[in-house]
């Protein structure tokens, strides 16, 4: 059997960089921009929510992106992601916006990503576009389909589809109710477990291929 080249799909938000929304939540004292994927897994009916409490409170795209231009990746995480891309290609898939994921992606030195995009009408958000539908499994899949062995990392429930998918997929620092509801995955809680485990899969990998 031949080996193929190892591409990781890694997502954005709880993996390398902080939760944008919560982000935006704590800057302007509205705790129901908290919720996130990993509190309602249906992805439009979060958004749908998060719409119509920016309406309700007057805040639009201009108050989001003020509150992400002061955002950092998490500490450790662009290190990372130099790591790993030294070993192997490296694609971010994310269920955020270009709008507001472009800053922080150029502070991690501008990995490729695949993610959606806002409909904005004179500063307010007015709905989203969906690059497609369930697009991180969607991309693993293609990947795969391209001759890559895919390896994936996420920290939530709108992970799960494209960790499944992966040849090898791995949540990274997830909440208890995320380990609970797929405990058919590996958990790692921080960066260096991260290299570890991706470095096990590889040797199991391997292994399988000899």
């Amino acid at each position: 059997m031949t080996d193929k080249p190892w591409i990781a799909c890694l997502d954005l938000e709880g993996v390398l960089v902080p939760e944008i929304w919560i982000s935006v939540a704590e800057r302007v004292g509205i705790d129901e921009l908290k919720l996130t994927t990993r509190d309602i897994s249906d992805y439009d009916k979060l958004m749908t929510h998060r719409f119509e409490i920016l309406r309700a409170n007057g805040l639009g795209l201009s108050d989001i992106t003020d509150v992400i231009a002061g955002m950092a990746p998490y500490d450790g995480a662009t290190d990372f992601l130099d790591w790993l891309r030294r070993h192997h290609q490296v694609v971010i898939l994310s269920d955020t916006f270009a709008e507001l994921a472009l800053p922080l992606i150029e502070k991690l030195g501008n990995p490729t990503i695949f993610c959606h995009n806002l409909v904005v009408e004179h500063n307010t958000l007015v709905g989203y576009r969906l690059r497609l539908d369930d697009q991180k499994r969607a991309s693993v899949e293609a990947l795969g389909g391209l001759g890559f062995a895919t390896l994936a990392m996420g920290d939530s429930f709108n992970d799960a589809t494209m960790l499944k998918a992966a040849d090898a997929g791995i949540l990274f620092n997830p909440p208890p109710k995320v380990v609970a509801g797929l405990p058919e995955l590996p958990v790692v809680w921080d960066y260096e477990q991260a290299k570890t485990k991706i470095a096990e899969c590889e040797r199991r990998r391997f292994a399988d291929l000899t």
